[in-house]
């Protein structure tokens, strides 16, 4: 693999963000639409045996349309920083429930692909790669659980109602 500007493991964290970032927009047709970039240039983005790291303008485009910050929150724990969500305060969470059990299907879906890989006491290229997009699917509902629950922590339940 062609030498990054970032350590490797930073270059497939933005890859696992871009892929998941991909997704959330409805596919690489969509995410092409989105970005003003062909279907061919958003799969080098997000395929981890290709150098190509998607540009800033489509990453912005990208969560400005699916409101998820993925690609940005990356590139700011790059540099250890983190991002905010100036609408977590106050926020009135409509489903934790939802979010919890989104997660807990996604932590499952990992264990089986980490159970599956252990099989045979060795690890693969291809099986990590299938445990790193479990695992990025389960840190990105995992994530959402937590921006929900800071959400709901900020309401007061008296008698089954909120006041």
């Amino acid at each position: 693999m062609a030498q990054h500007p970032i350590s490797d493991a930073w270059f497939h964290r933005v890859k696992s963000a871009t892929r998941d970032l991909v997704k959330a927009c409805g596919g690489v047709v969509r995410a092409g639409e989105l970005a003003h970039a062909s279907k061919s240039e958003v799969s080098r983005w997000q395929s981890p045996a290709d150098s190509d790291l998607i540009s800033i303008p489509a990453a912005l485009a990208l969560e400005g349309e699916c409101g998820l910050p993925l690609v940005t929150t990356a590139m700011a724990d790059l540099h250890g920083r983190r991002l905010s969500d100036p609408d977590a305060e106050g926020a009135v969470v409509a489903n934790v429930f939802t979010r919890h059990a989104e997660a807990m299907r996604a932590a499952a879906e990992l264990m089986a692909a980490g159970a599956k890989a252990a099989e045979d006491g060795r690890l693969t290229g291809a099986e990590a790669e299938i445990m790193d997009r479990a695992a990025s699917a389960a840190e990105l509902s995992i994530a959402q659980l937590r921006r929900d629950l800071a959400g709901a922590k900020t309401l007061k339940v008296v008698g089954g109602e909120r006041t």
